[in-house]
């Protein structure tokens, strides 16, 4: 695909492009166009760009030095969007090879060109020409990433607007790739441990659904002749397999509606999701690992936005909204009540009783040297290192507890079918 302009010719229709938009009406939604026309060289020139309307579309290529031939609705795919699903990963690969590239001194659009070509998601890739679009129309970057919130949160928008108007904009993407890879490498952590003992878990679920639907009746038909009582545990194990037999399919509904319903009132009920993140904390060695993982959050977090010179208040609204845990959101949003009013960061922190000693001495060390954010990144990679470790014992605790669980689920199966043939053979 063809770069839309130069980065030259991008600066000097930035006013012009102005104007043309605000002729737009505002409940007008934005396509994307696919345009042929010949550049100001003459070669022919094909691409694609969005815009509210062709005639808008061709105005802003005109204005871009592009003689139009054609311009037509670029049509969507019948079943969706194809490829995988944009990703937070993804979101962090593009992080940092912007970086790089902005490093190496290429031009912001010839980079997002450059690195929508390595990019294998289709939808990513759509995502960055998009992006790339607005920025070479004269939109900044930090507005351009704006108008995909579902991909790019206020913390990273912020950020770049930060980079954007300090104009060390190459240095603040070098940041938010490393806090995104960090954040990204806690989350795969946590992800692969608990990863193994769910798999296991819902596969010994499946396997015991089959043998109560497909096994056991087998073995209630030979139970019928022996014209003796069967032991409770037996019969107990044959009403089961009655009841899946009978209702499995529902079963199979009212446990993903169930789910279902858990998702929703978490996220549409404020004070239901507070008691699920309330709980959560007091779960053994999960809660303790989701704890650790909230402080190295919040550590990562702040000491990204303090560095990229945000000033602590407005840093720590972007560290509320990423904590990931409503008990600690409000927390900090206490912490930033009080921080405002002129109290200093670490008394603010002790003063709530949810934050570790060692994040409180870190903060006040940092502040009177002068050094907040590089305490507070040492303080992260050392909760970071913690939450490694206890997801490694939590591997090794959970592999007996899952034999366990076989063995009570399979075992108890096989045990019950063959007891009263033991018996039999006892009184035989």
């Amino acid at each position: 695909m063809a770069t839309v302009s130069a980065t030259k010719t991008a600066s000097t229709a930035k006013n012009k492009t102005a104007a043309v938009k605000v002729k737009a009406k505002p409940s007008q939604t934005t396509n994307t166009y696919i345009y042929k026309g010949v550049d100001r060289k003459g070669s022919k020139i094909q691409g694609e760009i969005n815009g509210t309307s062709p005639a808008i579309v061709k105005a802003l290529l005109i204005k871009q030095g592009i003689n139009v031939k054609s311009v037509s609705k670029k049509s969507k795919p019948l079943f969706g969007t194809s490829g995988k699903a944009i990703k937070p990963a993804d979101i962090a690969v593009f992080s940092r090879q912007m970086a790089t590239m902005m490093k190496a001194g290429v031009p912001l659009v010839q980079a997002f060109d450059i690195v929508a070509d390595g990019l294998e998601n289709p939808n990513m890739k759509s995502l960055v020409l998009e992006i790339r679009d607005d920025v070479a129309a004269g939109g900044g970057f930090a507005a351009s990433l704006r108008k995909h919130p579902r991909y790019f949160d206020d913390l990273f928008c912020n950020l770049v607007d930060a980079g954007e108007q300090s104009g060390a904009l190459e240095t603040m993407l070098d940041r938010i790739a490393t806090y995104k890879e960090k954040t990204e490498a806690l989350k795969a952590k946590i992800k692969k441990a608990m990863t193994y003992p769910i798999a296991v878990i819902v596969v010994a679920i499946v396997v015991t659904g089959i043998l109560l639907v497909k096994v056991v009746p087998q073995f209630a038909a030979t139970f019928a002749s022996f014209g003796a009582d069967l032991p409770a545990f037996t019969l107990f194990v044959l009403h089961l397999s009655d009841l899946a037999q009978q209702w499995w399919f529902l079963g199979m509904i009212g446990i993903g509606g169930s789910f279902y319903l858990f998702k929703e009132a978490k996220l549409r009920s404020k004070k239901f999701a507070y008691l699920v993140d309330r709980y959560v904390l007091k779960l053994p060695i999960i809660g303790k690992i989701v704890y650790l993982s909230i402080m190295a959050r919040f550590a990562r977090t702040l000491s990204t936005t303090f560095a990229a010179g945000v000033p602590l208040i407005d840093a720590l609204t972007s560290v509320a909204g990423a904590a990931g845990n409503r008990i600690y959101s409000d927390a900090i949003l206490k912490v930033r009540e009080d921080v405002s009013t002129g109290i200093q960061l670490n008394a603010a922190l002790r003063s709530g009783n949810l934050f570790p000693t060692l994040l409180v001495q870190m903060s006040a060390i940092g502040e009177e040297s002068g050094a907040l954010d590089e305490m507070l990144d040492k303080v992260a990679i050392y909760y970071e290192g913690e939450v490694d470790n206890m997801v490694d014992n939590l591997t090794s605790l959970l592999e007996p507890m899952i034999i366990s669980v076989l063995g009570i689920l399979v075992g108890g199966l096989m045990v019950a079918m063959y007891l009263p043939i033991f018996q039999i053979g006892a009184v035989i």
